[in-house]
């Protein structure tokens, strides 16, 4: 009985030590791939990805209003859904929504929404200026506002 356990424990063993050495090799030959992506079938859909950051998501669950600039005041351009991602260009402070006072611009419409409503991702930058003739760029730190120039009476 004693010889049995004796070489039963010798094959475990060196059954052991073989895998790990298998292992062992086969980790370091081949580097780990990335997994491929699972097919889709027609029945699922294919989720979108999400916008370029930073973006928002809505979280208002009756939507938000899109507006032309950043007030209540100001004419409706439209309606986004519940959970709907949209990227962001930059923030200013303006009429105050519910103890929010801030205000998102979107980058790809060119209209406000408000900031209660919508959840941001990312650091979203502070508009320069809010004017009816420019929607303007991210204000960028460190660099220094042209003076207009002044022309002779």
């Amino acid at each position: 009985m004693f010889t049995t356990l004796a070489i039963r424990t010798r094959k475990i063993t060196a059954g052991v030590i073989a895998a790990a050495a298998l292992g062992g090799t086969l980790l370091a030959a081949a580097p780990a791939a990335p997994a491929a992506p699972a097919a889709h079938s027609a029945d699922q859909p294919v989720a979108a990805p999400p916008p370029g950051r930073p973006y928002g998501a809505v979280v208002a669950t009756t939507g938000v209003v899109e507006r032309v600039f950043p007030t209540t005041d100001s004419a409706p351009k439209g309606l986004l859904k519940y959970r709907t991602q949209v990227p962001l260009r930059c923030k200013a402070r303006a009429q105050d929504v519910s103890g929010n006072p801030v205000w998102y611009l979107l980058r790809e419409r060119n209209t406000w929404v408000a900031a209660k409503y919508v959840e941001n991702t990312g650091n979203v930058p502070v508009c320069r200026t809010v004017d009816r003739n420019s929607l303007d760029e991210p204000a960028v730190q460190g660099r220094k506002e042209q003076q207009p120039k002044k022309t002779p009476a």
